[in-house]
């Protein structure tokens, strides 16, 4: 894994990782040529856009209990702003908040 900048990390596989407050864990998008599923990018570290929406469904505090669907995270990353969207399962849902800086490499 290697810093981009204070929000976007490199990792493995041709992605790109940014902080999801909402999930409190990192989130992993790929770019550009590559297996699985690509996302645009518009190549800026500092202020990331991805298209089209990133939608993560995960098992986390959000998620049901006693076989209830997963927790979901669904958002636009524009401008180095995330976009949560309505259908967010977390705190965070309807808000705009930006790609906090992370520090550890």
């Amino acid at each position: 894994m290697a810093a981009l900048s204070r929000k976007l990390r490199s990792v493995e596989g041709g992605r790109l990782m940014f902080w999801c407050p909402g999930c409190d864990g990192a989130h992993h998008v790929g770019v550009g040529a590559g297996p699985g599923p690509r996302w645009g990018y518009n190549g800026n570290p500092d202020a990331p856009t991805f298209t089209p929406s990133v939608l993560v469904t995960y098992d986390g505090p959000d998620a049901g209990k006693d076989g209830a669907p997963p927790a979901i995270c669904h958002s636009f990353v524009t401008d180095g702003s995330i976009q949560f969207l309505s259908d967010c399962t977390h705190a965070l849902a309807g808000q705009t908040v930006d790609i906090p800086n992370r520090e550890e490499a």
